[in-house]
């Protein structure tokens, strides 16, 4: 876990909190964890002030819990979280992608054509940042055009918890990116509405498959009984105390 150098201060907590949520669903982090405030921010080099901040965030969103004279531990992560998290994901994208049948330009459908070429092209050189930027502007750029206000927000926290670096260590992830977008694109191309949401839906829970078998195979699943804190608890953040 890191924090990139330079992050504003007002940025610290959420930089915290997606760092927690990436080590959560790269099994860095597993269920009954406890996750100690001073010793999380000597780790990130921030002080502990963000650190709290984003932990009461993820409480909020329940990938952690408050235990009173113990402190913050990690809810377990189970496979219906993952399934559950990709099939809210599948079904807004799906939307997003029929409505951008009729909002997005024949110029545009055409960049998109272009840069599943360049993703295509970095899948084949391993240049692993590249592929996950490209997919990222390709996921945008179809979304954008239909995306409501509360939209954008349900579409937020369903992917809040996809594990963007650790992109290439999942198996099949970068070659689902090449070949799940086609169906997408051509469905664009010929302005076929269900033929878009269905294809954007289908690839969207193929990742999130893959994303479920990958945490079985590291483990994830299931694990607990994280040990006790060694050196007392911690004070409620909700109080104000460190």
């Amino acid at each position: 876990m890191a924090i990139p150098v330079g992050t504003e201060r007002r940025q610290l907590s959420e930089h915290v909190a997606m760092v927690v949520r990436e080590a959560i669903m790269s099994g860095e982090l597993r269920g009954a964890d406890y996750l100690r405030t001073e010793q999380l921010a000597e780790r990130l080099g921030v002080s502990a002030t963000p650190v709290r901040e984003a932990l009461m965030v993820l409480h909020s969103e329940g990938a952690v819990r408050w235990e009173p004279r113990r402190g913050f531990r990690v809810v377990p992560l189970t496979e219906r979280d993952v399934v559950d998290m990709f099939a809210v994901a599948a079904f807004i994208e799906g939307e997003l992608a029929a409505r951008a049948v009729d909002l997005l330009p024949d110029a545009e459908v055409g960049r998109l054509h272009e840069m599943q070429g360049v993703l295509a092209d970095a899948a084949r050189a391993g240049d692993l940042d590249e592929v996950f930027q490209v997919n990222h502007e390709i996921h945008s750029a179809i979304n954008r055009p239909g995306l409501s206000a509360r939209l954008q927000t349900q579409l937020t926290m369903s992917l809040k918890y996809l594990p963007r670096s650790h992109y290439g260590r999942v198996d099949g992830w970068v070659e689902a990116s090449v070949r799940d977008h086609g169906p997408v694109l051509a469905a664009l191309a010929a302005r076929d509405a269900e033929a878009a949401r269905a294809a954007m839906r289908d690839h969207m829970l193929h990742i999130g498959e893959l994303l479920r078998a990958h945490l079985d195979r590291v483990g994830v699943f299931g694990a607990g009984g994280g040990a006790d804190p060694r050196s007392g608890g911690e004070a409620d953040p909700r109080s104000g105390g460190r």
